[in-house]
C-alpha cells in the first residue's frame, strides 16, 4: 500500500521529493535537541500525483500552461484558474483520506490544526518560493482539513505561483506539492528571525521582527513590528513600534483581527531575556542547516516554537575564510567593468592569467582581499589613492570601514597584499617606464609595441594548431606567461600610465588656469592606435556595404549563427556583405560582452550579435560615416588645442604654461590610444586558446565522456586537463555547477563587503547637484538631452539617432553602439575605464558609476546627461 502520509518524525532532508522543502525542513528541525516544533504530519507528493491523475482535463490544461510566457498574463489567468477549479472539485480518494484521518486521530482530531503547502521547489538554498502557495490556520474538524488539503493542492496554480515558476525556470510538471498538517499553536507573540541581517547581509547579526498574536499580521503587512538586533550574545539594536492590531484564532475555527489596547500597542513584544533566548535558538538552527536561515517562530506559554526555517536566498556568497580575523573584499569586476558571473573554467583560467594578483572567487565573481593592505599606513594610503582614482563609491565604503576602530583592530594582517608593489601589475619598473615614455613622447613606440605583438601572434597561432591532448595545457601555461609580459609588462603599461598622467595633467591645469572642467576630452578625439574606437568605425564600414543591398537589410534579422553566411550567399548582394563581415570578424571577432570570461561566446562564434548594431548604423548614418567621423574628431581636437593655447598664452606666465600644456597634449595624443591595446591583445590570445580547448572538448564528446562541448565551461582548468588525460568527466559535477551558475547569474555583486558578509555601500558627497539628480563620475565632458534607452545586453541594442545609452557597464564590445548614441550612462565605471576612454574619443558626454541607473531610469524617459559635472536628470516620463 502506498504511504500517502508521513509523520514529522519520519521526515528528514532526504525526503524532500516526498514532502517538499517546508516539510523536509520541519522534519529536520524536529530532530534538533531543545528545538520545539508543533507535532504533525505530511500528506506526500504521492497523494498530489494520485489526485491530479483523477482530475478531469488536468493534463491538457497543464500542457497549455507549459507553452506560456510571463507576457501571456490573460491566458495564464484563464488556464491556471481552470486548473484550480478542477482540483478543488476532485474528490479525495479513500486511500488518502483514511490515512489522513488516522494521523488526525493520533494527534487528537478535536484539536485545531495549521494546514500549509510545501512544494518540492520551496525553501531551497537557491529559491525560497516564499508565499507562493496557500496556508490555512486554526482549521477544525476533518471535513475542514480535507477541504484545506484540496485548496493547498490547487494553490500550486495560483497566478503568482505560475508566474514565479516561469520567471525562475522551473518546470510546472516537476514542481509537486505536499501538505503539512500540524497542531495549531496559539501564540502570545510571533514573528520572523534572520540569522544574517537582511539589510546589510552581516552574518554575525540575528535580526528579529516581533508582533503580538499570530504571525499573519506581520507577514501580511498589517503591523509595523518591533525589530531587534543581536550580535555576539548582546542586543545591539532595538526599535519598539506601535502595533495597533493583532490576529488571533477563533474558538470555532479561523482567525480574526483585533484592535490592541493603547498600552499594549507600544509595549515591547519580547523581553530582553526572550530576545537573547530566541537568538540562541536561531543560531542553533543555522548551525544544523549550515546556512543562514529565515525562521518563523512563535512564543506560547513562555516557550518558543519554530514553525518554519528556510535558507536566506538573497545573500551574496562569502569568500571562504580560513581564520577568525576581519577581511575586506573589493569587487574586481567593478574595477574591470565585468560584473557578470563567470563560469568555473573562465574563473580558473583568468586566475592563471592574472599576473600574480591575488583573486578570490565569490558568487562567480572575483574579489580582492585588502585587509593586509589596510592594516598598514602605507598600504591604506595606496588603497585609498587607487580607489579614489577609480571608483568614489568604493572609496567612500572603504573610508567608512577605516573609521571603525574595533573592526580595524581585528584586521587580518598577514598574507599577500592585493595592491602590493613588486608583484603582479604593480612592479617597481612601472613608474620608471611611465616617466621614460612621458619624457620621450615617441609615437613610434606605440606602433612598435603593437607590431611586435601582432607578429608574435602569428607564431602563437601556428603553435596551438599543433597542440593536442595534455600537451595543450602545458602550451597554454607557457603562452600565459608570455602574455603577462606582452599585455601587462612595465614597458607597455608605462605607456598607458604616461597617457593617463597627461590626461589628468591637462584637465587639472585647464581647470586651474581657465576654470574649465574636462577639457582633455575634446583633445582625445580620433587619436591614433586606439583599437577599440577603430572597431566601432570599422562596423560603420560594414554598414555601408549592407546599406547598398535591401535584400540583406531585410534578411539579417532572421539570420542564425549557424547559417548566417550560408543565408547571405543566397541573397542579392549577400556575398559582398559576407566578405565585409568576415573582414571585420578576422580583426575583431575575438571580442564579446564580458570578454574576460573565456567561456563567453565570441563574435566569431556568435556573429548575429552584431546584427542589431549594423542595422542601427544603417538607419542612423549615411555612406562614408566612418571616415567623416574620424576626420571630424581630429579637426575638432586640433581646433580645441589652438583655442585653448591662445587663451593660455594670454595668462600671466602664459608662454611657460602653454609650453607645458602643449607637451601634455602631445603626449596625450601620441600615447593615449595604446590604453585599449593590451586587453585587445589578451583577447586575441584567448581566442586562439579557446579554439584549441574546444577541439579537445569535441574529442571528449566523440568518445562519449562529455554531453556537449560547452560543458567544459563548468570544469576548472585543472579538472579539464585531468579529463583530457584520462578521458573521463564527472557529468554530475557539471550539472550541479550549471544550477549554481544560474543562481549566481541573477545576483548583484556588491562593490565592498566584509568577512562578516556585511555589504558596505558608499555614497557620493557632492554639493551643487540639482535636486533629484542621479550622481556619478564625470567621465566625458559635455551636456546633452535625449531619450533614454535602458539596455542591459549589447545584443538588444536597437538604437535610434539621438538616443542616450543607459546600461550596467560597458566594455569594448559596446563600442559599436557608441557611434549611434548621444551620451553614455553606466552603473559601473571610472575615468580610466574602456567606456570612458572611448566616450571621450567619440566626443560623447558620459557619466559612470551611477548607482541603480538601469532601475531608476525608465526606458523612453527624456533625460539630461551632464558629463562635465557628473550627474543625470530625469526630465520626463516615458
Amino acid at each position: 500500500m502506498t504511504s500517502f502520509v508521513l509523520s514529522l518524525d519520519e521526515v528528514d532532508a532526504t525526503k524532500q521529493a516526498l514532502v517538499g522543502g517546508k516539510g523536509a525542513n520541519l522534519g529536520e528541525l524536529s530532530r534538533i535537541e531543545a528545538i520545539r516544533v508543533p507535532d504533525g504530519f505530511c500528506v506526500t507528493t504521492d497523494a498530489y500525483r494520485d489526485v491530479t491523475s483523477r482530475t478531469p482535463d488536468f493534463e491538457p490544461l497543464l500542457a497549455r500552461l507549459e507553452l506560456l510566457t510571463v507576457n501571456d498574463a490573460q491566458e495564464i489567468r484563464d488556464v491556471s484558474g481552470k486548473i484550480r477549479v478542477a482540483l478543488e472539485a476532485t474528490e479525495i480518494p479513500s486511500g488518502i483520506s483514511d490515512q489522513v484521518a488516522g494521523h488526525l486521530a493520533t494527534l487528537g482530531a478535536e484539536n485545531a490544526f495549521a494546514v500549509r503547502s510545501s512544494a518540492t521547489a520551496e525553501d531551497l538554498p537557491t529559491a525560497s518560493f516564499a508565499g507562493q502557495q496557500d496556508t490555512y490556520l486554526n482549521v477544525r474538524g476533518p471535513a475542514s482539513i480535507f477541504k484545506s488539503l484540496s485548496l493547498c493542492w490547487a494553490s500550486l496554480f495560483t497566478e503568482r505561483a505560475v508566474v514565479y515558476r516561469i520567471r525562475n525556470g522551473f518546470d510546472h510538471r516537476k514542481v509537486l506539492l505536499s501538505v503539512v498538517v500540524q497542531r495549531m499553536v496559539f501564540p502570545e507573540v510571533s514573528g520572523i528571525a534572520f540569522t544574517a541581517d537582511p539589510l546589510t547581509s552581516d552574518r554575525k547579526v540575528v535580526a528579529v521582527d516581533a508582533s503580538f498574536g499570530l504571525g499573519e499580521a506581520l507577514v501580511s503587512g498589517l503591523v509595523d513590528p518591533d525589530t531587534y538586533a543581536v550580535r555576539d550574545d548582546a542586543i545591539v539594536g532595538k526599535k519598539i513600534s506601535t502595533k495597533q492590531v493583532a490576529i488571533y484564532g477563533l474558538e470555532a475555527g479561523g482567525t480574526e483581527q483585533r484592535q490592541l489596547s493603547p498600552d499594549r500597542q507600544t509595549a515591547q513584544a519580547l523581553t530582553d531575556a526572550q530576545i537573547l533566548e530566541l537568538a540562541a535558538i536561531c543560531r542553533k538552527v543555522e548551525t544544523h542547516f549550515g546556512l543562514p536561515q529565515d525562521i518563523e517562530w512563535c512564543l506560547s506559554e513562555g516557550e518558543f516554537f519554530i514553525v518554519q526555517s528556510r535558507p536566506i536566498t538573497t545573500l551574496y556568497p562569502l569568500p571562504p575564510v580560513q581564520d577568525t580575523r576581519n577581511h575586506v573584499y573589493l569587487s574586481f569586476g567593478h574595477l574591470q567593468m565585468m560584473t557578470d558571473a563567470m563560469k568555473p573554467f573562465g574563473l580558473s583560467f583568468f586566475q592563471l592569467q592574472s599576473a600574480g594578483t591575488p583573486l578570490i572567487d565569490a558568487g562567480g565573481r572575483f574579489y580582492g582581499d585588502v585587509a593586509a593592505d589596510l592594516g598598514s599606513p602605507v598600504g591604506r594610503r595606496l588603497v585609498l589613492a587607487s580607489m579614489g582614482a577609480v571608483d568614489p563609491l568604493m572609496l567612500d565604503a572603504i573610508k567608512a570601514i577605516a573609521a571603525r576602530t574595533s573592526f580595524m583592530k581585528g584586521l587580518a594582517r598577514g598574507g599577500k597584499k592585493f595592491l602590493a608593489m613588486g608583484s603582479g601589475y604593480f612592479t617597481w619598473r612601472l613608474p620608471v617606464e611611465a616617466v621614460k615614455a612621458y619624457r620621450t613622447n615617441d609615437a613610434t613606440v606605440v606602433a612598435g609595441l603593437m607590431s611586435q605583438n601582432e607578429e608574435a601572434l602569428k607564431d602563437v597561432r601556428t603553435r596551438f594548431l599543433g597542440f593536442s591532448g595534455p600537451e595543450l595545457f602545458t602550451g597554454i601555461l607557457e603562452d600565459l606567461e608570455e602574455l603577462k609580459e606582452a599585455s601587462a609588462g612595465a614597458k607597455g603599461m608605462g605607456v598607458v600610465y604616461a597617457g593617463q598622467f597627461a590626461l589628468r595633467g591637462v584637465n587639472k591645469n585647464m581647470e586651474k588656469w581657465l576654470g574649465e572642467k574636462g577639457v582633455a576630452e575634446s583633445l582625445t578625439r580620433s587619436v591614433a592606435n586606439n583599437v577599440t574606437s577603430e572597431m566601432g568605425l570599422a562596423l560603420l564600414d560594414v554598414a555601408d556595404v549592407v546599406r547598398r543591398h535591401p535584400a540583406v537589410v531585410d534578411g539579417l534579422p532572421r539570420a542564425t549563427d549557424e547559417t548566417l553566411f550560408e543565408d547571405l550567399a543566397a541573397l542579392e548582394g549577400g556575398p559582398e556583405v559576407a566578405q565585409a563581415l568576415r573582414t571585420f570578424l578576422d580583426r575583431y571577432g575575438v571580442r564579446c560582452p564580458g570578454e574576460l570570461d573565456i567561456t563567453k561566446p565570441r563574435w566569431s562564434e556568435q556573429p548575429t550579435a552584431l546584427v542589431p548594431m549594423i542595422l542601427s548604423d544603417v538607419r542612423n548614418f549615411g555612406p562614408g560615416a566612418s571616415k567623416a567621423a574620424f576626420d571630424e574628431g581630429r579637426t575638432e581636437s586640433e581646433r580645441a588645442e589652438r583655442e585653448l593655447m591662445s587663451r593660455v598664452e594670454k595668462l600671466p606666465g602664459g608662454k611657460r604654461k602653454a609650453k607645458k600644456a602643449r607637451k601634455q597634449i602631445s603626449v596625450l595624443r601620441n600615447l593615449a590610444g595604446y590604453r585599449e591595446y593590451p586587453k585587445f591583445l589578451m583577447m586575441q590570445h584567448y581566442w586562439i586558446i579557446k579554439q584549441a580547448v574546444m577541439r579537445e572538448a569535441a574529442k571528449l564528446v566523440a568518445m562519449g565522456a562529455l554531453h556537449e562541448k560547452e560543458d567544459v565551461s563548468y570544469l576548472t582548468f585543472e579538472e579539464l586537463r585531468d579529463a583530457v588525460a584520462k578521458g573521463r568527466v564527472d557529468q554530475a559535477k557539471i550539472e550541479n555547477r550549471k544550477a549554481e551558475f544560474e543562481v549566481y547569474a541573477k545576483l548583484t555583486p556588491p562593490r565592498v563587503m566584509t568577512s562578516d558578509g556585511e555589504i558596505i555601500t558608499g555614497s557620493y558627497h557632492r554639493s551643487g547637484v540639482p535636486a533629484g539628480a542621479l550622481v556619478g563620475i564625470a567621465a566625458s565632458a559635455g551636456t546633452v538631452e535625449g531619450r533614454a534607452r535602458v539596455i542591459r545586453r549589447v545584443e538588444d541594442a536597437n538604437i535610434e539617432e539621438g538616443d542616450i545609452l543607459v546600461t550596467t557597464y560597458t566594455d569594448p564590445s559596446w563600442t559599436p553602439v557608441f557611434v549611434s548614441v548621444k551620451a553614455i550612462v553606466a552603473e559601473v565605471g571610472g575615468m580610466a575605464t574602456h567606456g570612458a576612454v572611448v566616450a571621450r574619443e567619440y566626443g560623447l558626454p558620459a557619466v559612470v558609476a551611477v548607482q541603480d541607473a538601469t532601475t531608476l531610469i525608465t526606458d523612453g524617459q527624456r533625460i539630461r546627461v551632464n558629463g562635465t559635472e557628473g550627474y543625470v536628470e530625469v526630465l520626463s516620463s516615458s
